[in-house]
């Protein structure tokens, strides 16, 4: 898993409240379970004008021109400033793989559903949570300004705006360790690789029948 340290990065604004899992990554393209090639079919309904589908040439789609990812500005943006209750619905972790797919490193928002607030930090995007008033007034400032940025240190725990103001935020200890050290739930596991191997050293020899067969 890709740590996350600081990032600082073009933000995109869509502050639309209950953005549940299917309008992140609709079911139809759930049949992989790779964690690439979902980001092209973020949002796809809101993001092309006609039906998609799995293995489709996205080159060859009618794209809407009114959505805000489609805008040339937002097109090398990495926070999303988003709604209330983002990534409800049902719990796939397709929906933080498009979003990363995408190119999204953060998600901005006031308030996060459970699942994929788990997710999120299980595969290295940041689900950040700021007062609703204060997400407003970042996205009237990238709205007014092409090209805004903010940067995200999760060491300080603060975003911090061009004009300089800085906001800080919460965050769960334990998830901040592993994502500042890019450790997932099999990375988190291998730190114990050595004990890992003596315990089965042991096992095999207490127990050689169990271990019949296995290499």
């Amino acid at each position: 898993m890709q740590a996350f340290t600081i990032l600082e990065g073009v933000v995109a604004p869509l502050l639309r409240s209950n953005i549940d899992t299917d309008a992140i990554i609709p079911k139809q393209f759930l049949k992989s379970i790779k964690r690439t090639g979902f980001g092209v079919n973020l949002f796809d309904e809101w993001r092309y004008l006609d039906a998609g589908f799995p293995g489709q040439d996205n080159s060859t789609r009618q794209p809407n021109p009114e959505f805000v990812l489609n805008l040339p500005r937002y097109q090398q943006a990495s926070i999303l400033l988003a709604g209330e209750n983002f990534g409800c619905g049902s719990s796939r972790e397709h929906a933080v793989w498009a979003l990363d797919g995408f190119g999204f490193r953060c998600v901005i928002a006031p308030s996060f559903a459970d699942i994929f607030n788990n997710n999120s930090f299980k595969s290295g995007l940041l689900p950040l949570v700021l007062e609703k008033s204060i997400i407003d007034k970042l996205a009237a400032a990238c709205e007014a300004n092409e090209g805004y940025q903010l940067k995200v240190d999760l060491e300080k725990q603060q975003v911090t705006a061009p004009d300089g103001e800085s906001y800080a935020f919460e965050v769960d200890q334990f998830r901040k360790h592993c994502l500042l050290n890019g450790l997932d739930d099999i990375g988190l596991t291998l730190q114990n690789e050595d004990l890992i191997k003596q315990y089965e050293a042991k096992r095999k020899e207490a127990a050689p029948w169990l271990f019949n067969g296995v290499t």
